[in-house]
């Protein structure tokens, strides 16, 4: 019933940008953190950036100065802004909500999206 739609991924070069969006939809009231994920082949998954309800934010550091996580609340939408690609930033990137239904609070996880740098 509550489903997050990713999209914004795709090839880009070093030192390019991309921005990603992931949007949940469904049975929702309210939600509080959101965040986003990344996993690259035969690596461990890597939290790289969260957001709370209020804005405040988290980013690992391989992140940090150069991605930027905002939200939209009344969108129910994440954003995710990465400026100065790097290749060591190929990866699966997944985002996730903490959504609040009239009688649940879940975790939800959207479906990936695919993020390739280079040339």
């Amino acid at each position: 019933q509550v489903q997050l739609a990713e999209s914004g991924g795709g090839l880009v070069q070093p030192g390019g940008s991309l921005r990603l969006s992931c949007a949940a939809s469904g049975s929702i009231l309210r939600i509080n953190d959101m965040g986003w994920y990344r996993q690259a082949p035969g690596k461990q998954r890597e939290l790289v950036t969260t957001i709370t309800r209020g804005g405040t934010t988290t980013y690992a550091d391989s992140a940090k100065g150069r991605f930027t996580i905002s939200r939209d609340n009344a969108k129910n939408t994440v954003y995710l802004q990465m400026d100065y690609l790097k290749p060591e930033d190929t990866a699966a990137y997944y985002c996730y909500a903490r959504v609040y239904g009239l009688d649940f609070e879940r975790d939800f996880w959207g479906q990936g999206t695919q993020v390739t740098v280079s040339s």
